[in-house]
């Protein structure tokens, strides 16, 4: 699993939903869009990373890139236009909404503000992609 978000509370709550989630062996993070795209494509210092998450929990409002503009570059690429996405975010404005779905995204959820809510959300998240869906495999390019 990868987790894309600045907010260190978020990072933080995000861990302690997962920590109990076994089928999580692993959680990448990373706190700025242009992290996410190096991390998922490469760069010209760096590879990308040679397997692919499971899926992408990634925040909206990042430094660097955006949210939707590490989306787009995603579903752009061959290597990771199937990877699952759910955006996880405080935002609930249309356009957010609209944007997203449009780029592809699997999922669209808004944080809540309640820390036993928040937890809750991010186990059954973590649960769907990591032992319910069944991601298509793609060999990288």
């Amino acid at each position: 699993m990868l987790l894309v978000d600045d907010d260190p509370n978020d990072i933080e709550l995000v861990q302690l939903a997962i920590q109990d989630l076994t089928f999580i062996r692993t959680l990448d993070i990373l706190t700025d869009g242009a992290q996410a795209i190096e991390y998922l494509h490469g760069s010209p210092h760096q590879a990308p990373v040679e397997a692919l998450p499971r899926f992408v929990l990634m925040d909206l409002k990042l430094p660097k890139l955006t949210g939707i503009e590490v989306l787009r570059a995603i579903r752009q690429n061959p290597r990771t236009r199937f990877l699952p996405v759910v955006i996880m975010t405080s935002s609930s404005e249309d356009s957010d909404l609209s944007d997203c779905y449009n780029l592809g995204v699997n999922s669209y959820v808004v944080k809540p503000v309640d820390f036993q809510r928040f937890q809750e959300l991010a186990q059954l998240v973590g649960s769907y992609w990591m032992t319910i869906n069944s991601p298509i495999s793609v060999l990288a390019s």
